[in-house]
Order: structure tokens, then sequence, then C-alpha cells
């Protein structure tokens, strides 16, 4: 019975420790988080936030912001070039949104009257 015993321990503690192996390799991995605007925010003459950083698809943008004077919207890359969003584009308005990049281009910029046009918009590209 001893045997027996000793078996049933080492099955368990083998199964235990494939169940952990599967957990660890499928458990969710989550990328960087990074302020728009760093100290400053989502504001004005953000334009060149993005440069010099290095993105990747699952990365987190917050963008932090009065509600009041501002928002941000997820256009392409006619609606980033020209200012004006494309029927459907996603809006957010709580001052406090947390954005998933997608891998490729990711454009978003502040559609305020004249904000944009000031340099209020990002173009953020993740590999």
């Amino acid at each position: 019975m001893g045997q027996g015993r000793s078996s049933a321990t080492q099955v368990m503690v083998l199964g235990l420790a494939i169940i952990m192996c599967v957990l660890a390799i499928t458990q969710p991995t989550f990328g960087a988080s990074y302020t728009v605007g760093d100290a400053g925010g989502w504001t004005f003459h953000v334009v060149n936030w993005p440069n010099g950083k290095s993105f990747k698809a699952g990365d987190a943008l917050a963008f932090n912001y009065d509600r009041s004077l501002h928002n941000v919207v997820a256009v392409d890359e006619a609606g980033y070039t020209s200012c004006n969003p494309q029927s459907g584009a996603k809006v957010y308005q709580t001052g406090k949104d947390i954005i998933k990049l997608n891998k490729g281009a990711n454009y978003f910029i502040c559609t305020f009257r004249g904000h944009c046009q000031l340099d209020m918009k990002i173009a953020v590209n993740a590999a």
C-alpha cells in the first residue's frame, strides 16, 4: 500500500506541475502603458509626443484631459490628416481614457473646434 500512495502522490504532483506550466504559457501578457503627453496630458501640441518611443500592439495609451474642454477620437489616416473623423469613429470623452493599440497605425485627434489644427493629435505605429 505504501508504494501505491507514493505513486498517487507523484502523479498528483506531476499533474499540478503540468497545470502550472499550462497556466504560465496561456496567461495573458499585458503591454506597456504610456500617458499621452506625459505630465502635461492630452493637450495642444502633443503631435510629436510619440517620437522616440517604441510601441507594440496591446500597449495602452492613457489619455488624461479635462472632458469639458477636449475629447479623443480614434480615426483613420485620412481623418488624422484632415482633422475630420470618418462616420462611426470611436469617440472617447471620460477625461481618463485607456486605449489599447492595434498592430500597425493608430491615429487619435481631438474634435473640439480648432484643437486638431493646433496639433492635438497623435499618430502611433505599433509593431
